[in-house]
């Protein structure tokens, strides 16, 4: 067996699960889960549709899935970048686009791709995190090092805090713009000095995005990556490889559909390694994508459900449970007046409501875990849902 397996820590939702073992609600009421980051708005009718299109199953299921992507897809991916980025130019879809099999499996295999197992070397990370990020250094063969994001530094990531020493040394660079769990957004200033950085000490730069189509005022959405390079001048994008699917966008997590784009010879490169994967998207799964990509009004309409999600419940829980909005994505990071994981399981003990200790989410370092007396809320459930558990966790807090 590969030895590297031993040194991987158990899923926050596996530690989660074990915590509450034997843990029993006093409650009847149902079981409002705000703990998995799991889209539950409905998909949008026209795809729903298409997915169950005879012509476009039999097209689909009659051929095999070529690795790159078909050609409809790779451009409609572009058009979006370049259209949602403002880019002087539409990235070169034959080269610079390449679609993978939702953000979980291009952000776990890149590292493999970029990393020889035999040099090492560090991989940086936000902390809290997304704990592929984390698998994925390790099984690579590199030794992870984490940048605390922390209220005093806004949730984001203090480039100025790594040591030299660290960056001589680092093979890839994490981000996650909106962040997972805080909603913090990298400005273009911030993921500029990124790339900076990339470019003095040669390594690459994956940014996941996946919550990028989540935020908070229309007209004004978050930087991204390939935006803030193109803004430099960088149109070949070097060093920087962006990651982003419709699990969020489109509330599609079942498609199993995403991207990468970016840097060209370093997509060269992950397209060998994804042909012996044999991590091929169905066609008929990216012909569905190639319309939600290319279509932004029922992108729009979720984000109007989900304004209304957090409008609720901060208007019920801002009385007793400070609440701070996030930037974009669809979760509250707060403080808990305990433990989180005692806070955790007393709200499943008095309100059957579940949500996510944050310390699950982060690792210990010298300066502390980042994630202690904070929980993470998913904001997933309906608004009926949402509002309800909002309630409960008032009683809740009372009784506290």
């Amino acid at each position: 067996m590969n030895k590297q397996l031993e040194l991987l820590h158990p899923y926050p939702f596996q530690r989660f699960n074990q915590l509450l073992e034997n843990v029993e609600t006093a409650t009847n009421a149902p079981l409002i889960a705000w703990s998995m980051g799991e889209p539950r708005h409905e998909a949008a009718g026209f795809l729903v549709e298409a997915m169950q299109s005879e012509t476009l199953i039999r097209k689909g299921l009659g051929t095999y899935p070529p690795t790159r992507g078909i050609p409809e897809l790779r451009d409609a991916i572009a058009s979006f970048l370049q259209r949602r980025y403002n880019l002087e130019e539409k990235p070169d879809p034959e080269s610079q686009v390449l679609p993978v099999t939702g953000t979980r499996e291009a952000l776990f295999a890149i590292a493999q791709a970029v990393i020889s197992a035999a040099d090492g070397g560090r991989v940086v990370m936000p902390n809290p995190f997304y704990q592929i990020y984390e698998g994925a250094a390790i099984l690579a063969g590199a030794q992870p090092y984490y940048m605390n994001c922390t209220a005093e530094n806004n949730f984001l990531p203090d480039f100025d805090s790594v040591p030299e020493d660290v960056w001589q040394d680092c093979k890839l660079l994490y981000l996650c713009t909106p962040g997972n769990p805080t909603g913090a957004v990298m400005s273009t200033e911030s993921l500029q000095k990124a790339i900076q950085l990339a470019d003095r000490h040669n390594f690459v730069i994956v940014s996941d995005e996946c919550y990028s189509e989540v935020y908070f005022a229309e007209g004004n959405p978050p930087a991204g990556l390939l935006g803030a390079a193109d803004a430099m001048g960088w149109s070949d994008y070097r060093h920087c490889i962006a990651v982003n699917s419709l699990s969020k966008r489109s509330n599609l997590p079942g498609l199993r559909s995403g991207y990468v784009a970016g840097d060209a010879q370093i997509l060269e490169k992950f397209l060998l390694y994804r042909t012996y994967h044999g991590s091929a998207m169905p066609v008929h799964h990216q012909l569905v994508s190639e319309m939600a990509w290319n279509d932004e009004q029922h992108v729009i309409e979720n984000r109007t459900l989900y304004r209304e999600k957090f409008d609720a419940v901060a208007q019920i829980l801002e009385p007793v449970w400070h609440m701070e909005r996030p930037d974009a994505g669809f979760y509250f990071w707060p403080e808990t007046p305990m433990a989180d994981t005692d806070f955790a399981v007393r709200l499943i003990e008095l309100a059957n409501v579940k949500v996510l200790p944050g310390s699950f989410l982060s690792r210990m370092t010298e300066s502390g875990n980042p994630g202690e007396q904070r929980v993470r809320m998913a904001l997933v459930a309906t608004l009926e849902e949402c509002i309800e558990a909002a309630g409960r966790i008032v009683q809740v807090w009372e009784r506290l």
